[in-house]
């Protein structure tokens, strides 16, 4: 199939947040469409859908270009007039190899990991010199620092960044046009020419995309508003015109007819970047044994161990001598499951999981005796990661690990809530800080949360949004869309009907649902890796936070070889702890894994649905199904 002659270099997706309205499927359609073979993903400062984008796009025979709009800031050894980060100071950068995807990932994280807050996100010349390798940087337009320059008319300055951004890039630096209609463009066009003619940099036309065509703009608009915490009515606000969507590549040959080499650079720049990242196998730390013997070894000789001191219990030396249960039972049980773990290349996940849950206790940190699936292997809680007895309670090892249905195991671990940061902690200084990360999430634009953003920026009286969103019905395990809404609830179409008001806010909402509004990080995960996590993937700081988080959502961090731990802070854990303080100083000392399970008074409660406070039982659903036992 012969291709179009232009491909989008400067593409803003859903995780340019609360500002690229084009999902990443519309980004594929598009593409098809219009014959273009590459498009690139050039999200504001970060690369949280790098591999998501990369997955999608190469599925559908596109290649997949990654980039990123950066922010340039100061630099003493450079040029004093490049504007601070709260002016404008755009610069996209492309990835061409492996080394350039590890450069850009090691900036953003810089960016990132480096600034108080993600409003003030900036990569400095000095940064860009050390890590530009593998990298082609597109100059920014008017928005860039370059630009900037040129449109306070301060020629020499604009001149002497140009040959500094020259000499970091090389042959690897484009002077870039857009043609949006906006004045600053075109004042400054002519001077970007100029710079490019006389320092031999190649031009390259872009076309900043934040929706897919007309119908989106109005909704996009919105959005902006939405983040901005501003009125569409509004005149002095950011605003993007309706030249930023997705363009054919017949418009773009039309729009820059008269410089045709800037729309061919656009295909030679997208045959130099052939790297994007791909799923990988998973990697875990090695973990050192004392002994210097192979991972294997030490998870054979610590299970073996750590079962002949379980099983020296009073309990089961009385339940052994009455018959009840075998040793040979426990021995069998063990070297089953032993088998299965080292022959799917699991004991170092073991013995990391034991040794960190080994500290805590020792630290006299409270630890869950654990639950799910994990509970029914025999090897954990003879490494005491568990203190649940499998064999004693009929838990099947097969539902936590089984060879037919290869899967990483994941123990659900829960920490004191007040002490679990100790414990991740110690993780961070055994593994490197720079190889333990917690996880990015995405919150979206819900139903209801869009129709009452949508309503605030448009100014209707909250009463009235207030009660046209609770005709939406609100149930997280069947959601309803707000097209389906419309559809299928006779006062939604009553009050669309009535009023045109309420129609716009339900058709803007309706398009902007779904998107991704803001970034936080998952409640319990951790990632330790094998090596600095930056070369696998960038990392985001939650301002909230002390610990950096992968740029990549659970899924796409777990498809780039990044093993999950859980670490959740269990409230009822702490609760558990002061109780029995408490106890303790009025002369009582309890041991809480030794009270008995059959107690009466306890059993009575339960059928009482009397459960406030008693961990996953205090739901309003768990406590009716107890009361109807």
């Amino acid at each position: 199939m012969i291709h179009g002659n232009f491909v989008h270099l400067r593409v803003h997706s859903p995780y340019s947040l609360a500002e690229g309205a084009i999902r990443m499927r519309e980004i594929v359609d598009l593409c098809i469409k219009q014959r273009m073979p590459a498009v690139a993903i050039t999200d504001t400062c970060n690369l949280f859908g790098a591999l998501e984008f990369s997955e999608i796009v190469r599925k559908a025979g596109i290649q997949p270009i990654i980039g990123c709009q950066i922010c340039l800031k100061n630099s003493v050894s450079a040029i004093s007039s490049i504007p601070t980060n709260k002016d404008i100071n755009k610069l996209v950068l492309l990835v061409q190899n492996e080394a350039g995807y590890k450069n850009l990932s090691k900036l953003v994280t810089d960016s990132y990991l480096s600034s108080e807050s993600s409003e003030n996100l900036a990569i400095s010349l000095d940064e860009l010199e050390k890590h530009n390798d593998g990298l082609i940087a597109l100059s920014g337009g008017s928005e860039g620092p370059i630009g900037s320059l040129l449109i306070k008319k301060k020629f020499d300055e604009s001149s002497n960044l140009t040959k500094s951004l020259l000499d970091i890039f090389k042959n690897r630096f484009y002077m870039e046009l857009l043609r949006h209609g906006i004045a600053s463009q075109r004042d400054t066009e002519e001077a970007f020419i100029d710079l490019a003619y006389k320092n031999n940099i190649p031009l390259v036309a872009t076309n900043e995309v934040f929706f897919p065509d007309e119908t989106m703009f109005e909704a996009h608009d919105a959005l902006m508003c939405i983040s901005d915490q501003r009125y569409v009515d509004e005149q002095d606000r950011k605003k993007v015109t309706l030249e930023h969507r997705f363009k054919s590549v017949q418009e773009m040959n039309e729009v820059f007819s008269d410089i045709p080499e800037a729309i061919d650079n656009t295909i030679l720049i997208a045959q130099r970047c052939s790297f994007f990242p791909t799923p990988k196998k998973p990697m875990l730390p090695s973990f050192q044994t004392q002994s210097k013997s192979s991972e294997d070894d030490e998870l054979r000789f610590t299970a073996r161990e750590g079962l002949k001191e379980r099983l020296k219990e009073p309990f089961y030396k009385e339940r052994v001598v009455q018959g009840k249960e075998s040793i040979n039972q426990y021995s069998e049980r063990l070297e089953h499951e032993l088998k299965i773990i080292i022959n799917m290349g699991f004991s170092g996940y073991f013995l990391i999981v034991a040794d960190f849950i080994k500290w805590a206790k020792k630290a006299q940190i409270p630890v869950g005796p654990g639950r799910g699936s994990g509970a029914g292997s025999l090897v954990a809680w003879a490494l005491t990661i568990t203190d649940l007895d499998p064999l004693r309670f009929g838990l099947l090892f097969e539902r936590f690990l089984n060879p037919e249905r290869v899967s990483m195991p994941d123990f659900d671990i829960d920490f004191c809530q007040e002490r679990r940061d100790e414990v991740i902690q110690y993780v961070q200084n055994k593994y490197g800080s720079d190889r333990v990360a917690q996880i990015i999430t995405f919150g979206t634009l819900q139903a209801r949360a869009a129709l009452r953003d949508v309503g605030r920026v448009l100014q209707i009286p909250y009463g009235k949004v207030d009660r046209i969103c609770k005709l939406v019905p609100f149930d997280p395990a069947r959601p309803i869309t707000l097209v389906d809404a419309q559809k299928k609830i006779d006062e939604i179409k009553r009050a669309i009907s009535e009023d045109s008001l309420v129609e716009k806010m339900f058709n803007i909402a309706s398009k902007l649902e779904g998107l991704y509004r803001h970034a936080s990080t998952h409640a319990a995960g951790i990632v330790i890796g094998d090596r600095p996590l930056h070369e696998l993937v960038p990392l985001y700081r939650d301002p909230r936070s002390d610990i950096p988080a992968t740029q990549f959502s659970m899924k796409h961090s777990e498809a780039m070889g990044l093993v999950k731990f859980d670490f959740l802070g269990l409230k009822t854990l702490t609760v558990i702890r002061r109780a029995l303080e408490l106890i303790k100083a009025n002369g009582k000392d309890i041991d809480i894994l030794s009270i008995p399970l059959d107690d009466k008074k306890t059993f009575k409660m339960l059928a009482e649905a009397k459960t406030i406070g008693v961990f996953q039982l205090e739901s309003t659903g768990m406590r009716d199904v107890l009361a109807g036992v």
